[in-house]
């Protein structure tokens, strides 16, 4: 592929590397890094709840699968081995010598 078509992915050292630059960068400019506490974010009450976070659905009934199991293994073992492949004999060109070594013919012999 060539070069300018597709961007090569960044390595997780460089993207380090990336975000150190930018943290640096806004400091010299007279930014302030805040520190805050685990699971404060910025919420309306200031905290979420992680167990919680993006499961708000509940818990769905699951399906028992057993049946379906067992008759999937039933199919599976109920098919025939395949038949093994004909190996086809491969012919091969020999040379028939005279009594003096000279070819007098090509002859196909199977291997």
């Amino acid at each position: 592929m060539h070069n300018g078509w597709m961007k090569r992915r960044q390595s997780k050292s460089e993207l380090r590397a990336e975000l150190e630059k930018q943290v640096q960068s806004y400091i010299d400019k007279g930014g302030e890094i805040q520190q805050v506490d685990m699971g404060e974010s910025g919420l309306e009450d200031g905290k979420y709840d992680p167990r919680r976070f993006g499961f708000e659905a509940g818990s769905q009934a699951r399906t028992p699968l057993n049946g379906l199991l067992a008759t999937i293994d039933s199919r599976r073992k109920s098919k025939p081995e395949p038949a093994l492949p004909k190996v086809n004999k491969r012919l091969r060109k020999k040379v028939i010598y005279d009594d003096f070594g000279e070819p007098l013919r090509w002859v196909w012999v199977e291997e």
